[in-house]
């Protein structure tokens, strides 16, 4: 695959592939940020399994207002929360739902991807990614907020690496707050919505 180069804040970057974003002057094997090993939780969430979740309104990369509770009336709920674009762990893991798609479908769930960043940022990021099939929200104002509801800010303003499952009736059936560094195994939440 040829690299294509961008533009962001003045720097020119080069896109080596669509899971990695890699400076001009930098090997082609790192990110835009790396942030180094991070302190693998950082918060404690109240919520557990059983509990019923928090309803939220947040604007989305559609242009559109999605309503947590709106979309539970169609269906049960995936929200895949993770730390912030532009990060290697995150800019693999959301990638590799677009593969597990006709695994979501066929589960007839909907997948909901939240991070603490603005539209603009998480627009430029999922489109270097080559786009994902599934909503994606921006907890950016009042920041955060969703995010400590949820119980999984961090300290530096960001979100923990979870996910949560919700049944219909908005019922919360299974909670990974994973270590921030590594991404959740996929194996682990389809067995968790076959069980729904």
């Amino acid at each position: 695959m040829l690299a294509t180069p961008f533009t962001i804040l003045g720097f020119a970057l080069v896109s080596c592939n669509p899971q990695v974003m890699c400076s001009t002057d930098q090997p082609a094997n790192t990110s835009v940020y790396q942030p180094g090993h991070l302190e693998p939780l950082d918060s404690a969430s109240q919520l557990r399994v059983g509990d019923k979740a928090p309803d939220f309104i947040l604007p989305s990369l559609s242009g559109s207002e999605v309503r947590l509770y709106d979309e539970l009336a169609k269906h049960p709920v995936v929200i895949t929360f993770v730390p912030a674009a532009w990060t290697p762990v995150c800019s693999e893991q959301w990638p590799g739902y677009n593969v597990a798609q006709p695994l979501f479908e066929e589960l007839g769930v909907c997948l909901m991807g939240i991070t603490t960043d603005n539209l603009p940022t998480l627009y430029a990021w999922t489109q270097e990614m080559g786009g994902v099939w599934f909503k994606v929200l921006s907890d950016f104002y009042p920041h955060g907020q969703v995010c400590s509801e949820f119980g999984i800010l961090r300290s530096d303003g960001t979100s923990e690496r979870a996910l949560f499952v919700i049944d219909q009736e908005g019922v919360i059936r299974y909670i990974d707050i994973h270590n921030i560094n590594e991404r959740p195994p996929l194996e682990d939440l389809i067995e968790a919505l076959k069980k729904l």
